[in-house]
């Protein structure tokens, strides 16, 4: 419990230190500062406010989860859109160049909570970013199987230890000997989040290295041409 409590603190408190850090250094020597100087500083503070935000955002939704009452609104979704928007927002936050999508541009309209499988997705290829290194590919696909929706996130980065990659979708849980950041509440909510909607989550090793995250959801589709004839 102590460990816990250390692990959110610690999580939450680097990016306010940093934010007061780089805020305080604006105010005091603004003048003094150049161009690049006070660049530099205003992107830390947009780099900590981003990590803080996604701190408080998984806390909030692990709530939402555990409160037993999540229910999904859903509502006719552009999975291919929903793809290329994370990738964006990933590109944004991470600086990451090398993410690839391999989705048909003619896959049908989902009925899912848009705002759930953003958070899903976004969560997968974070988590991604985070254990490979910088210049390693990762694939985003997507494709339907009857009213079956399919994502698949991979890399080629180390992978999960034979021993941990049953317990990657516990809460709080973190892989041992880690250098990278976090709660531990990403993968959590992606597995909570994919079973609200009656779905399901696999992780496995790739035998060429890395790891694969498949997601399984059972939803009503429709075509473009159809849904504006309803």
């Amino acid at each position: 419990y102590n460990t816990l409590l250390n692990s959110l603190s610690h999580e939450l408190r680097t990016p306010i230190a940093t934010i007061i850090g780089a805020a305080d250094n604006l105010q005091n020597f603004n003048t003094k500062l150049s161009d690049s100087n006070r660049h530099d500083l205003v992107n830390e503070i947009s780099k900590a406010s981003f990590r803080l935000n996604q701190q408080v955002e998984n806390l909030l939704n692990m709530s939402r989860i555990e409160s037993g009452f999540i229910q999904p609104k859903k509502d006719w979704c552009d999975v291919v859109e929903l793809l290329h928007d994370n990738v964006k927002r990933i590109e944004e936050n991470t600086g990451r160049r090398n993410i690839h999508i391999q989705a048909d541009p003619a896959i049908p309209l989902f009925k899912l909570d848009t705002g759930m499988m953003e958070q899903v997705i976004y969560n997968l290829l974070y988590n991604s970013t985070q254990y490979t290194p910088a210049g390693s590919p990762i694939t985003l696909r997507a494709k339907c199987y009857a009213d079956v929706l399919e994502i698949v996130v991979e890399d080629n980065g180390p992978g999960f230890p034979p021993a941990e990659i049953g317990y990657v979708f516990d809460k709080f849980y973190r892989l041992k000997n880690t250098k990278a950041g976090g709660t531990g509440l990403g993968l959590s909510i992606v597995k909570g989040f994919t079973e609200a909607h009656s779905g399901t989550i696999n992780v496995e090793n790739i035998p060429a290295g890395g790891a694969r995250f498949t997601i399984h959801i059972p939803a009503e589709t429709s075509y473009l041409n159809n849904l504006k004839n309803e």
